[in-house]
Order: C-alpha cells, then sequence, then structure tokens
C-alpha cells in the first residue's frame, strides 16, 4: 500500500497491511531530534519513520513582539517565549481581550480575514507529499477563542454574557470555515484529513457541562464538520483530557478521527475506547506525553506503540501517534521508538 492508501484503509475501518503513523512535534523537539540525527531534512525524517500523513503549512502573518518579552498573534493570543536547550517554548498568557469591558471592545478589534494566511505553496506541498495522506489546518471554535478572551473570563462569560462567547465563536467559525474552503480549492480536493480543535477535557473530566458544550461549541463543530465532509475530506478533533462524556455526541455530530486519546484514566484506555466506540469513530496518537515518552526506556515506549496498534487498529480505524506533539523533555531515542515496530 502507499502510505495514503495505508491511511485511507484503516479510516475506512479496514485492515491495512500495517498501522498508519502520523508525526508532529513541538520545535524545540524536533530541534533536539535533528541533532541527535545529525541532520535537518523534514522530508527525510518522514520517509526514515515511515510516516504516512503528511501536515500541509498555510503560514499566518508573522507574530509582533508587544514587550516584556509577549507576543500576539493575528489572533489577538499572547505568549511569551520559554528557554529550552533546543529552542523557544511557547507559554500562552491572557489574551488581547481579557480586560475587554463591554461588548464593543470585541468588536473594536482588528479581526483576522482569511487572507492572513499564505496558501501559495499548498499545490507544491501536495505534489511534493503526493504519495502520503495530506491534513490540513488549525482550526478552533472554542479554545482559541478562549486564549484570546483568557480562560477566566471566558467562563464568566459563558454564565453571564452568552452573547459574547457567541461572538467570538461566530468569528472564528467563519475565519476557518473559508479557510478550509480555499484550501480545498486550491488544492483540487487533495486534502483528506482537516484538523478541528477544542480542548473540552481536564486531567479528571470535562471542563465544562454537557449543556454549555451544546449551547457553545456544538453548533460551531457541527458548522465546521459539515463543511469539511462537504470538501470531501473527513474530521480529526483533537481535545486533549478525559473526555468520554463527550464522545457520543461528538459522533452524532459526524467526528471522524478522535485526537489525541490521551490516556489520562481507565475510561480512556484504548481497550475501552475500541469496544465502546471503535465501529463508529476512528483513532489517532494515544502514545503516554506526560509519564511514558519523557520518562520511559525505548523498548517500553516500543510496547506501548505495539500494545496500541493491536488494540485500536484492529479491523482498522487507528493511526499510530503521540497524545500530543512531542514535547522538548522527550529523549530522541523514546521518539524513534514510537515508530520502531
Amino acid at each position: 500500500m502507499t502510505s495514503r492508501e495505508r491511511v485511507l484503509t484503516a479510516l475506512a475501518h479496514q485492515q491495512p497491511d500495517r498501522t498508519p503513523r502520523d508525526f508532529w512535534a513541538e520545535p524545540p523537539a524536533l530541534n533536539r531530534l535533528f541533532q541527535h540525527l545529525g541532520h535537518t531534512d523534514q522530508d527525510r525524517l518522514l520517509d526514515d519513520l515511515g510516516i504516512d500523513i503528511a501536515h500541509l503549512e498555510a503560514p499566518p502573518t508573522p507574530e509582533r513582539p508587544l514587550g516584556d518579552g509577549i507576543f500576539q498573534n493575528f489572533w489577538g493570543e499572547r505568549f511569551v517565549y520559554q528557554t529550552t536547550p533546543w529552542g523557544p517554548m511557547r507559554e500562552d498568557v491572557p489574551g488581547t481581550l481579557a480586560d475587554a469591558k463591554s461588548f464593543a471592545d470585541l468588536e473594536a478589534f482588528d479581526w483576522p480575514t482569511p487572507d492572513c494566511l499564505d496558501r501559495s505553496r499548498l499545490r507544491e506541498q501536495c505534489r511534493r507529499h503526493e504519495p502520503r495522506a495530506l491534513l490540513y489546518g488549525f482550526a478552533d471554535v472554542w479554545q482559541r477563542p478562549a486564549l484570546v478572551r483568557g480562560w477566566e473570563g471566558m467562563f464568566v462569560d459563558m454564565v453571564e454574557r452568552p452573547d459574547w462567547v457567541h461572538f467570538l465563536g461566530r468569528k472564528f467559525t467563519n475565519f476557518y470555515l473559508e479557510d478550509y474552503t480555499r484550501a480545498a480549492e486550491i488544492t483540487d480536493g487533495r486534502i483528506d484529513l482537516y484538523l478541528l480543535i477544542s480542548d473540552l477535557g481536564s486531567q479528571r473530566g470535562p471542563l465544562i457541562s454537557k449543556a454549555m458544550f451544546e449551547q457553545f461549541v456544538a453548533p460551531y463543530l457541527k458548522e465546521m464538520i459539515d463543511r469539511i465532509h462537504a470538501l470531501r475530506g473527513r474530521v480529526l478533533f483533537h481535545s486533549c483530557g478525559a473526555i468520554t462524556a463527550f464522545i457520543p455526541r461528538l459522533i452524532e455530530l459526524g467526528v471522524d478521527v478522535l485526537d489525541p486519546i490521551q490516556p489520562v484514566g481507565p475510561d480512556m484506555q484504548p481497550e475501552k475506547l475500541k469496544a465502546a466506540y471503535g465501529r463508529q469513530l476512528s483513532f489517532h496518537g494515544g502514545i503516554d506525553m506526560q509519564h511514558l515518552l519523557p520518562h520511559g526506556t525505548p523498548e517500553q515506549v516500543t510496547a506501548e506503540a505495539r500494545r496500541y496498534g493491536e488494540l485500536l487498529g484492529a479491523g482498522g480505524g487507528y493511526i499510530l501517534g503521540p497524545a500530543h506533539l512531542f514535547q522538548p523533555d522527550v529523549p530522541p531515542e523514546n521518539i524513534l521508538a514510537v515508530y520502531r515496530g
């Protein structure tokens, strides 16, 4: 099978010739891995690890410094960069609307348009990665708005100022509906997976109630999911944390693949997920980023990757990867060990 055939077979809940593989890493983690390997060729890295998915890139307008080490991106997210031995690592701080006092403050922000993303190299990337399945985007309809508003402000808004939350959700949804449509048109419908993000869970359970999910998140997810399906793509939905309370509803909304299946408790273990949802949902990720990858041995990592492939990949429906982007505290040997089996 080609990589793309392997991925599409798995997502059709059929058994591929082997478990499909994906790779993504925070920039300092990638730098650390390249130092270990002695080169910086990303295409070579994908080939050497047998990676089956290529992540297309449409760079945004550059972030701008605000002073005191704080930077702001086109959405108004604000962050600082923490130093690591392998390069700076982003850490979020309250966003540009954290101190908003009125609805007019939200309206007055210089909201971006989809023109701020540079899609000029998408066709070339598709040609370069023709054998692989293609993943595009970083659409977020709730978590990223919360970063712009500030988490405390967003949680209060959901109770006291629901119109503020809907204003933000609409801004982000409209942006990404257009972004994904343009990307599909530019690539002649070649994109296989579109990323849709909103972290709904903590280590112990949901961040919001089911009622608040239905009011503030589900409608915008549904619009994005319907558009992605209309573009002949599949939805890779990312939410960290313990989110089993939401999985049946996510399936109803049309999510095709769940990422990163963070193993934070018994309900998020591969055996239970496959038994409960394996006929309706595919899975992506799962290899523990909090304990195993930073602290385990390469042999332990390889054994766990094989276990996930055997359990979640039985009859198809699984793409191997970490339970979040590889972080800089993960030894390069353990990154390589994920793909050894």
